[in-house]
């Protein structure tokens, strides 16, 4: 591998655009082993441009534990290469000594003992306040939300997403774009998007009777005396990842062809810096950032990815912002006369004990969550493992639903969606029921319990696992690797796909899976219309009240090679 040094010199000649991250801040500040809102806040303003970039909220609005992934694998020409490293050789890679702030904020390394020395963090009132910092600095500062936001918690579940509308208007975005967002349902999505106080983009969002336009595909903006096109990129997989019966009528896709067309047109209009903020996943922007001329900077979502530094591919600058509230990213840029000649970047971390939360936004976040405080804060059990999801392979958090979905619902098997939203919780911890549904909250929750082949759980897994390693990235479809438990499997992510998944045994027994034999299989999460079953949340909560203390073991049920 490369030096980091190395590499960001390579990318940068190669890009003909100059800059300084904040890298080397975080460092020093590390290296201090002490934080400050103003340590955090600091920056050496620059330019005469500022994007604000929040994205993969998932409807957290209060500070919370959120463990970044142990394994992140990138196959074919992306191995090994950013966001494609985690633990010791991330923090390597961006010159993060383990143990300070900045390694908890950004890897997986000794979380637990870090999460309590530095706590909690997000929340959208300390969001609030970094935003607001940096418009006090950069009035004309654009803040740009990359979606998968009206989704993810108990209250937006049960307001329909009107908690998260009601605070993102009062953080006044100037643009958004979209994934789960969708699966609201199509009326309660044009209900919102038409009382929006800014716009709802999606350029690879089409009608699909009339082959036309959804949504507004750019908005311009005169900032800072340079013209800005902010193009918006949808997660391109709606029909596929998530029930299409939620949004008929709609068709969505990379769309390259178009987006190029689009970048074309606003480069025709005048646009003097061109700006895609995109819902695609960080490998897909990748691709499409080396295939699409004229782009300036992709603000990558989905994949929830975290860097501290951006990522050139020619021309073209990659930023990535983590999820659930975790990060905000600054990037201030030089424009002119439609050039791109500099830019400065930092990836803040919104530490919830060290940022002061904006006043009025707690206010309100608070309004949000009264009529549903009792609910939100009763504790069903403790937990003495750590509980986290991110991740290719199972989470200990859906191992613990995997669990539940087996006793509760009688099941040999179990499969739990790959899901990359969720929060952590630690050793210790009560488990309320607004931590049960920061994992479970969604609009099609039942828990099914049905028969299926040994081959058909074969397909199943070879389908996922297709999603997540073809080497093509825009044929990566979905989410993390399905979790199964009660059933063990060995997966070669080199292989083509029908090759990948090897050795599946039946755990309770040690036997093979028999491709003609039958099993009772219960999931969550079908995106099937008419699904049957309790809600997840349910059999969780009685899963957890009937254990009181949950305990989790490492799960080794799953052999990788050919990483």
């Amino acid at each position: 591998m490369i030096s980091r040094r190395d590499f960001l010199q390579a990318a940068v000649a190669a890009s003909a655009v100059y800059g300084a991250s904040g890298v080397g801040n975080w460092a020093r500040l590390a290296a201090q082993q002490a934080l400050t809102q103003d340590q955090l806040l600091n920056f050496d303003t620059f330019g005469n441009v500022t994007l604000i970039h929040v994205t993969d909220i998932h409807g957290q609005l209060k500070p919370l534990w959120f463990r970044e992934p142990e394994i992140n694998l990138g196959v074919g020409a992306v191995n090994g290469l950013p966001p494609h490293v985690t633990g010791q050789d991330f923090l390597k890679m961006f010159n993060l000594a383990p143990g300070t702030p900045h390694a908890y904020a950004l890897s997986h390394v000794d979380f637990v003992s870090l999460a309590r020395a530095y706590g909690k963090m997000g929340g959208l009132d300390r969001v609030a306040s970094v935003v607001n910092a940096i418009r006090s600095d950069r009035p004309d500062a654009l803040l740009l939300d990359g979606g998968d936001t009206w989704h993810g918690s108990y209250t937006c579940l049960k307001t329909q997403a009107q908690d998260m509308v009601n605070v993102m208007n009062a953080l006044k975005p100037d643009a958004m774009t979209s994934h789960w967002e969708f699966t609201l349902g199509i009326d309660r999505v044009t209900e919102i998007v038409e009382g929006l106080d800014f716009p709802f983009l999606g350029a690879n969002v089409f009608d699909a009777e009339w082959d036309e336009p959804a949504y507004e595909p750019y908005k311009m903006f005169d900032r800072g005396g340079a013209k800005i096109a902010v193009i918006g990129q949808a997660f391109p997989y709606m029909p596929i990842a998530n029930p299409g019966w939620m949004f008929p009528g709609l068709s969505f896709g990379v769309r390259e062809e178009r987006m190029a067309e689009v970048v074309a047109e606003v480069r025709d209009a005048g646009a003097d810096l061109v700006v895609v903020l995109s819902h695609n996943g960080f490998d897909t922007d990748r691709k499409m950032a080396a295939q699409v001329p004229g782009i300036d900077v992709i603000l990558t979502g989905h994949t929830h990815d975290a860097l501290p530094e951006p990522v050139l591919v020619g021309k073209t600058m990659l930023i990535a912002s983590g999820s659930n509230g975790k990060f905000v990213t600054r990037l201030d840029l030089d424009v002119q006369n439609g050039q791109l000649l500099g830019f400065r970047h930092k990836l803040i971390p919104v530490f919830s004990d060290v940022i002061e939360p904006d006043a009025e936004m707690a206010s309100l976040i608070d309004e949000q969550r009264a009529p549903y405080k009792a609910e939100l804060d009763e504790v069903l059990g403790t937990t003495d493992s750590l509980l986290y999801r991110r991740g290719n392979f199972n989470g200990t958090w859906d191992d613990l639903i995997c669990n539940a979905l087996i006793d509760e619902r009688e099941a040999d098997i179990a499969l739990s969606p790959g899901f990359r939203w969720g929060p952590s919780l630690l050793p210790g911890d009560p488990i309320t029921r607004e931590d049960v549904f920061n994992a479970t909250s969604m609009s099609y929750p039942n828990a099914y319990r049905s028969e299926m082949t040994g081959e058909m759980l074969h397909v199943i897994l070879e389908d996922v696992a297709d999603n997540l390693f073809n080497p093509d990235p825009y044929y990566q479809q979905g989410g993390d690797m399905v979790r199964v438990g009660g059933m063990g499997y060995q997966i070669d992510v080199s292989k083509p796909q029908g090759s990948r998944i090897t050795n599946m045994t039946l755990l309770k027994t040690g036997e093979v899976i028999d491709p003609s034999k039958t099993y009772v299989v219960s999931g969550w999460a079908s995106v099937n219309e008419g699904t049957e079953g309790p809600p997840i949340w349910d059999v969780v909560e009685t899963y957890v009240k009937r254990m009181g203390t949950v305990h989790v073991d490492p799960n080794k049920s799953v052999k990788v090679v050919g990483a």
